[in-house]
C-alpha cells in the first residue's frame, strides 16, 4: 500500500483526497500556488510544497513542478484530482518514467478516450451506441459548416479535447456558425492547448446519464451503476443525483452493460465516467441513449455514486494503484436509496451568474448530510481558479425525501459577502419539473427568468429587521440610547414617547417600510461595518440592512454608457476601437474570469468615445473599460 501521497490538485478536491488517505494511514503532501499559500487543503495535509504563481498554468498545470515536489517530499505517488492534469496522458506518463505510482488510468487509456473524434470510432468497434455526427480530420470552417448544414440544426459543436462544459456550443441556426465556431476553437485553445472540434446532432430532449465504472490490474471491470446530470447551465453541471429518475432496470442493465464494454475497449484501470446522451421524448429508453465521451478520472460528483453504493471510491483508487483488485464484484454491488448533490458557486445568478470573489467572513453549511468543501469561514475565493465552494450532499431513502432534504440544505446556507447560488440551488430543487423529473438539459435555459428573478425579503426578514434597528436606536428606557439617537440626526426622538410602529429600512439597497416586530433566529447576523448596518440571511440569500437615510442629490455616478469590467479578469478579444459606431447588443469585447468567457455588449445604438480595454491586458473589478455615447435622438 502508499504511505506517502502527493496530491497535484486544489481546493475541495485535495481535501476530499485527504479524508480518505488519513483515514486509510497514508500521509499526504500539497502543493500549492501564491493565491493557494494560506488554503484548506494545504492546513489539512501533513506537508506542503510551494509551486509557482498564482495563474494555473505557471503552477497546477506545471508537470515538471509536481513531479520535482513528489522527489523532494519522498512521495511514492501522485493523485491528480479531477480537472487540471487529471486527464493528460503526458503527464501521466511522465509520473511513471519517473518511478512514482499514477493513481488513475494508464496513459494509453487517456490518449484512447482523451480525443472525443477517436473515442466515438473506438466505442463504435466496441458496440456501444454513439451519437450522429462529424468527426472528420478536415478541419476547415468551409467542411464544418458543409457538414453542420448536412446533419440540420441545432447542432453541437464540442472540443475533441475538451471537458467540464468547455469548448461547446450549441448552434440554432446556420447564420450563427462561424461565430459560434470561432468562439468554441478560442476558448478549447486556451483551456486544452487544442482547437479542434468535432459536431454532433443535438438531441432535442436530451438527458445527460452517466456510468460510473472501476477497472483494476487484474482484468476487472465492474460498474457502480449510473448518475443523472441533466440540470446544466452552458453544459456545466449544477444538480446531480443518483439514481437517474424514471430508469427502469432493463434500460439500466443495458447502459450499464455498454459502459463497461466501452472501459474494457481501452484495457481500463482505476476511476472512469462513460457519459451517454439520452433521448427523453418518450422516456429512458435503451435504444435512445448514445455515447458522448468518456472522463479518464474521478468526477465532481462522484459522491452521489458513493452515498447510494456505500463505496469510498477514493479508497477503490488508491488500491487499485497498489496493485490490489477491486474489493468487490458486480454482484455484491446495489443501490441502496436515493442521494442528489448540488454545486454550490460563489456567483450573483441575478447578475448572469458573475462570479463573486473576496473573504468569507460567513459561511455557515448546514442541514447536509455531507459538505465537501475547499474552504472555511474566514478564507478567500480566488479570481484565479474554479469559484466553487462547495458541494452539497444529501441521502435519503427515496428521492422525495432527499429533494427536501436538500431544499432546507440550500435554504440554510449563510454566506457573506461573497454571493452565492443557494437561492437558486433553492428555487430550482423547488420546482414541479424537477418535482416530477420531468426536466432535460435545457430546463435551466429554457426557464432561466423564472429561476434567475433576484430573491425578494419575506414579512419575516423585515420583521426581524426592525426588530434589529429599533433595538439600535430605540431603548426607550435608557438616556444613552437619546444620545445615540440624537447623533445620528433622529428627528422627533423623545424619550419616553410612544414606540413608533414602522420603521424604514434598507434591505439591500431596497427601501422598505415596516410594522410588525419578529424574532431573530439565524446564527449569523454580523455587524458590518458598524453596528446600525448589519446582514440577515434567508432562503440562501443573503440581505444588507441599513437604517433608511434621506440621501442629497450630489451623488456622482458612471456614465450610462461606461462599460465596466464585471469581475477581475482578462481581456481576450477587442472587437471595436475608438470611433466606431456600434448597435444596441453588439459585442464590444470578451473578458476571460474563472475559466469562463464573458462577452460585454453595447447598452444601445452609439459611438465608441473612449477605449482602455486592450487584448491581454488584466483587469480589476469596475474598471471602465470603454465609454459608448448614444446616438442623437
Amino acid at each position: 500500500m502508499i504511505s506517502k501521497l502527493l496530491i497535484a490538485n486544489r481546493g475541495e478536491i485535495a481535501c476530499r483526497i485527504i479524508r480518505t488517505a488519513r483515514e486509510m494511514g497514508i500521509a499526504t503532501v500539497a502543493v500549492y500556488s501564491d493565491a493557494d499559500a494560506k488554503a484548506l487543503h494545504v492546513r489539512q495535509a501533513d506537508e506542503a510544497v510551494h509551486i509557482g504563481p498564482s495563474p494555473a498554468a505557471e503552477s497546477y498545470l506545471v508537470g515538471e513542478k509536481i513531479i520535482a515536489a513528489a522527489k523532494e517530499t519522498g512521495a511514492e505517488a501522485i493523485h491528480p484530482g479531477y480537472g487540471f492534469l487529471s486527464e493528460n496522458a503526458g503527464f501521466a506518463q511522465a509520473v511513471i518514467e519517473a518511478g512514482l505510482i499514477w493513481v488513475g488510468p494508464k496513459p494509453s487509456s487517456i490518449d484512447a478516450m482523451g480525443l472525443k473524434d477517436a473515442a466515438k470510432k473506438l466505442m463504435r468497434e466496441a458496440g456501444v451506441p454513439v451519437t450522429p455526427g462529424y468527426e472528420g480530420e478536415d478541419q476547415s470552417v468551409e467542411r464544418l459548416k458543409l457538414e453542420a448544414d448536412a446533419i440540420g440544426y441545432p447542432v453541437l459543436i464540442k472540443a475533441v479535447a475538451g471537458g467540464g462544459g468547455k469548448g461547446m456550443r450549441k448552434v440554432d441556426k446556420a447564420e450563427d456558425f462561424e461565430a459560434s465556431l470561432e468562439s468554441c476553437r478560442r476558448e478549447a485553445k486556451a483551456s486544452f492547448s487544442n482547437d479542434e472540434v468535432l459536431l454532433e446532432k443535438w438531441i432535442t430532449s436530451p438527458r445527460h446519464i452517466e456510468v460510473q465504472v472501476f477497472g483494476d490490474s487484474h482484468g476487472n471491470v465492474v460498474h457502480l451503476f449510473e448518475r443523472d446530470c441533466s440540470l446544466q447551465r452552458r453544459h456545466q453541471k449544477v444538480i446531480e443525483e443518483a439514481p437517474a429518475p424514471g430508469m427502469d432496470e432493463a434500460t439500466r442493465e443495458e447502459i450499464c452493460a455498454a459502459a463497461v464494454r466501452a472501459a474494457k475497449a481501452v484495457d481500463y484501470e482505476g476511476a472512469g465516467t462513460i457519459e451517454f446522451i439520452a433521448d427523453a421524448s418518450e422516456g429512458l429508453r435503451a435504444d435512445r441513449i448514445f455515447f458522448m465521451e468518456m472522463n479518464t478520472r474521478l468526477q465532481v460528483e462522484h459522491p452521489v455514486t458513493e452515498e447510494i453504493t456505500g463505496v469510498d471510491l477514493v479508497e477503490w483508487q488508491l488500491r487499485v494503484a497498489s496493485g490490489e483488485p477491486i474489493p468487490l464484484k458486480q454482484e455484491e454491488l446495489s443501490i441502496n436509496g436515493w442521494a442528489i448533490e448540488a454545486r454550490l458557486y460563489a456567483e450573483d445568478p441575478a447578475k448572469g451568474f458573475l462570479p463573486s470573489t473576496g473573504r468569507l467572513e460567513v459561511l455557515n453549511l448546514r442541514h447536509c448530510r455531507r459538505v465537501d468543501t475547499g474552504v472555511e469561514e474566514g478564507d478567500e475565493i480566488s479570481p484565479f481558479y474554479d469559484p466553487m465552494v462547495a458541494k452539497l450532499i444529501t441521502w435519503k431513502i427515496n428521492r422525495n425525501a432527499a429533494i427536501e432534504a436538500m431544499i432546507e440544505a440550500s435554504a440554510e446556507v449563510e454566506c457573506y459577502p461573497v454571493k452565492t447560488n443557494a437561492w437558486f440551488l433553492k428555487r430550482l430543487l423547488s420546482s414541479d419539473a424537477f418535482a416530477e423529473g420531468e426536466f432535460d438539459t435545457s430546463y435551466i435555459g429554457s426557464n432561466l427568468d423564472t429561476l434567475i428573478d433576484p430573491p425578494v425579503p419575506s414579512e419575516m426578514l423585515l420583521s426581524r429587521a426592525k426588530r434589529r434597528v429599533d433595538t439600535f436606536y430605540l431603548e426607550m428606557d435608557d438616556p444613552y440610547y437619546e444620545q445615540q439617537a440624537y447623533r445620528q440626526g433622529m428627528s422627533g426622538f423623545r424619550l419616553n414617547s410612544e414606540r413608533r410602529t414602522a420603521t424604514r429600512v434598507l434591505v439591500s439597497g431596497v427601501e422598505e417600510t415596516v410594522s410588525k416586530i419578529g424574532f431573530i433566529h439565524s446564527k449569523h447576523e454580523d455587524h458590518w461595518p458598524s453596528s446600525d448596518e448589519f446582514v440577515l440571511f434567508e432562503d440562501g440569500a443573503s440581505f444588507e440592512v441599513a437604517k433608511f437615510r434621506e440621501r442629497g442629490t450630489g451623488h456622482a455616478s458612471a456614465a450610462d454608457g461606461a462599460i465596466l469590467a464585471p469581475m477581475p479578469g482578462k481581456v481576450i478579444a477587442v472587437d471595436v476601437a475608438e470611433g466606431d459606431a456600434v448597435t444596441a447588443g453588439q459585442r464590444l469585447m470578451v473578458l476571460e474570469a474563472m475559466k469562463m468567457e464573458h462577452a460585454l455588449t453595447a447598452p444601445f445604438d452609439g459611438t465608441v468615445t473612449e477605449l482602455s480595454a486592450s487584448e491581454g491586458g488584466q483587469v480589476q473589478v469596475e474598471a471602465v473599460l470603454c465609454v459608448v455615447e448614444p446616438n442623437e435622438e
